[in-house]
């Protein structure tokens, strides 16, 4: 018997999609976890009062370095324009002599026009007299000769003032960038005082109390190496008393420096003088970048004025401050000594004896007497 056939429908397989429904609703919540999880993370720890300090100080000692570059770039500013008045003068002069040398030529072509171009021999024929055409012939030559002389000074001034010309283009393009230079640089001071002062502004009360009592601190250990360094001077000067009077001398400056020497020793001693004296002046006064005088100061414009007091020209900035006079040990500092500060040489003092120094500090800080130690020191020099 045949096999029936079947009446059956085959079954449709459906597809389940279940699994990866599951799978993206596991992906969602793993991501979703994850921003929680980033969500809740922990913030930045906030900075130490001693990073803040750290901070802080770095932020004005590059300051302090931006200062002086404001100081280069606006001395060589204020040199480029003497030049470059002083050449477009000497352009003015100069256009005026070739002016002067265009207006003979001139005269003389004018004159050469008027004389017509008649030939000498026919000249001589139309004259009514001879000798008064050799005469007028001899004139004419010797007219020649200084119209040739003109056409030579005009050529030279000419020269000249085409030079002078480009030296001004020249001047003025170096001026340009040097005023370029100044703006850099007073846009990088402006940005590092605000920065420090930003980051100061976010200190609540506690924490600018607790910011205080570091520099309390620091400031203290300054002021005890001063005095170890004073008690060193002081021993170092008995000691060359001592010896000067057992060999009969009167004594000399050494040490701390305030001995009774003569000649040149007397001379520096008095212009040591001069110098402090113009520095306790100026104590009370604000520090103001780029300052000179005489109601405010940076750090190299105080020294520079002090040493001016005492008849004594320094350079303005504390790059070439430093390489003037003659280079000084710390121990053997003497009064008006000049001490450098931090790797940059970005800061200066006045030496005023036993391990303390008169500078003009920081922005909204006044000339003040503060231990040599308050900052890590780079060298001295005495500049006269």
């Amino acid at each position: 018997m045949p096999a029936l056939a079947s009446h059956r429908k085959p079954r449709t397989r459906v597809r389940s999609t279940a699994p990866a429904v599951g799978l993206t609703s596991a992906a969602l919540a793993s991501v979703t976890l994850l921003s929680s999880q980033s969500a809740m993370a922990a913030p930045t720890p906030k900075p130490s009062i001693a990073e803040v300090q750290k901070k802080v100080d770095d932020l004005y000692r590059q300051a302090g370095n931006a200062t002086q570059k404001y100081n280069q770039a606006k001395e060589a500013t204020d040199q480029q324009k003497s030049r470059v008045d002083t050449l477009l003068d000497d352009v003015a002069k100069r256009t005026e002599k070739l002016n002067d040398a265009r207006r003979t030529l001139g005269n003389y072509a004018a004159a050469q026009y008027r004389n017509g171009g008649l030939a000498s021999t026919a000249t001589f024929f139309l004259a009514d007299d001879p000798q008064s055409f050799f005469a007028q012939t001899h004139l004419m030559n010797r007219m020649a000769e200084r119209q040739q002389q003109a056409v030579t000074e005009f050529r030279t001034q000419q020269a000249k003032a085409s030079k002078q010309r480009a030296a001004a283009v020249r001047s003025l393009e170096t001026l340009t960038k040097s005023q370029a230079a100044l703006r850099t640089s007073k846009q990088n001071v402006q940005t590092k005082l605000t920065e420090a002062r930003t980051l100061l502004s976010k200190l609540t009360a506690e924490e600018k109390a607790r910011l205080a009592e570091l520099e309390r601190k620091k400031k203290a250990e300054a002021e005890r190496k001063a005095a170890e360094l004073a008690k060193k001077q002081a021993a170092a000067k008995k000691e060359a008393e001592r010896k000067a009077k057992e060999s009969g001398g009167s004594g000399t400056e050494t040490g701390s420096g305030s001995g009774t020497g003569t000649g040149s020793g007397s001379s520096a001693s008095t212009k040591a003088e001069k110098v402090l004296a113009f520095a306790r002046a100026q104590i009370g006064k604000p520090y103001v970048w780029g300052a000179t005088g005489p109601s405010s100061y940076d750090c190299s414009g105080l020294t520079q004025a002090a040493w001016k007091a005492a008849g004594v020209d320094i350079p303005r900035t504390t790059w070439d401050q430093v390489n003037v006079g003659t280079r000084i040990a710390t121990a053997d500092l003497q009064p008006g000594d000049l001490v450098f500060f931090y790797d940059d040489i970005s800061h200066v003092g006045i030496y005023k004896g036993d391990g303390m120094m008169i500078h003009a500090p920081k922005p909204g800080a006044n000339v003040r007497e503060e231990s040599i130690y308050y900052m890590p020191i780079y060298g001295s020099v005495r500049p006269a």
